[in-house]
């Protein structure tokens, strides 16, 4: 949105004075999912070119902390349609961000490249620990996208960007299609309108699937451990392929953020923290285990997961500050919640 205002204003156009449609216009292909929007806007940038992404992630920092006003036409080009971080949509060449490229080409995957600013709650460590939640999230058996990370250029305060492969993308070029948990049940992702009840419920119905269900329970308890409680409706989404079918989406945009009042934007059955045990065997039952002790074992091996915390992080360079801080706090919400192993 940022990026867009700054180019309609660059036209003379307010964005008090742009609609739904006009917004649209703008996105045209470049959005995330199979739809595309036409006719595109005359103001969208051009086809674009290829650039060289430790550049790109310089100028998308220095345009999110308010360093610079000018958009270049390849940052406007690339910049993404969503999310709170500055972040791009580019083409790379088997996953070297050296010679990326903002259109697609032979032999180029897409990615989403997420950068960082010393205004997000981790500073320009975010991109490290969102990579550590991935890590732990893949070890605890949950499906995550495909991601590396991009060094920061030597003269920017910042430390690297993730790129995660788009998901919504096929190998042979294609697009799925994708819907998020608040488009299909028309929610407020912005206010905590939904229940993980509803989340499992959902996936098996889109999914026709007892799997689904068991998937997003086990995210639900990944969250819920890990402190990700920005869980809100739009960071769940289902993809269709060629012959109808749904899945789940892989896990996307799970990392640290306690909330200010310590409660998760999706629901444990109306609990928004601490749910009791009664609780969460209701949502096992919902997600089709086949008894209590098979959905603790999926607990337990979240928890085994997340308690490899410092490991990990350590391994990608966080601070040891940050490793004590973000520490210090998972084990506060393990001695909460940790009488979810019981019988």
């Amino acid at each position: 949105m940022l990026l867009m205002d700054r180019v309609f204003r660059r036209h003379g156009i307010l964005p008090n004075q742009l609609t739904a449609m006009d917004r649209l216009a703008y996105v045209g292909g470049r959005g995330m999912g199979a739809l595309e929007y036409a006719p595109v806007s005359s103001y969208a940038p051009d086809s674009g070119t290829d650039v060289e992404l430790v550049e790109l992630g310089e100028q998308a920092r220095a345009l999110f902390d308010g360093e610079s006003e000018e958009v270049p036409p390849v940052l406007a080009n690339a910049g993404s349609t969503g999310g709170a971080r500055p972040k791009v949509q580019i083409y790379l060449h088997g996953g070297d961000p050296h010679g990326a490229s903002t259109r697609a080409q032979p032999g180029f995957t897409p990615w989403l490249v997420k950068f960082t600013s010393e205004s997000l709650p981790l500073g320009h460590e975010e991109s490290l620990c969102e990579a550590a939640y991935l890590t732990m999230a893949k070890r605890a058996g949950i499906e995550t996208p495909e991601w590396r990370l991009i060094p920061a250029a030597r003269s920017s305060p910042a430390i690297a960007g993730l790129a995660l492969r788009r998901f919504d993308c096929s190998p042979a070029g294609g697009r799925y299609h994708m819907h998020s948990l608040c488009g299909l049940l028309d929610a407020d992702f912005r206010a905590p309108s939904m229940d993980y009840e509803d989340l499992i419920k959902a996936g098996q119905i889109l999914c026709k699937s007892p799997a689904a269900g068991q998937s997003q329970f086990a995210r639900a308890v990944f969250n819920l451990f890990a402190l990700n409680q920005d869980d809100h409706s739009k960071n769940w989404a289902f993809l269709q392929d060629d012959d109808g079918q749904w899945r789940p989406a892989p896990f996307y945009d799970v990392t640290f953020s306690p909330s200010p009042h310590g409660e998760h934007a999706t629901a444990f059955v109306g609990y928004g923290s601490r749910p009791p045990l009664k609780t969460v065997k209701q949502l096992a039952r919902q997600a089709n285990f086949r008894g209590w002790r098979q959905a603790r074992e999926v607990i337990a091996r979240v928890l085994d997961a997340i308690g490899e915390w410092h490991a990990v992080a350590s391994d990608l360079g966080i601070s040891a500050g940050t490793r004590a801080l973000m520490g210090k706090r998972l084990s506060q919400a393990y001695r909460q919640n940790k009488g979810l192993l019981s019988a």
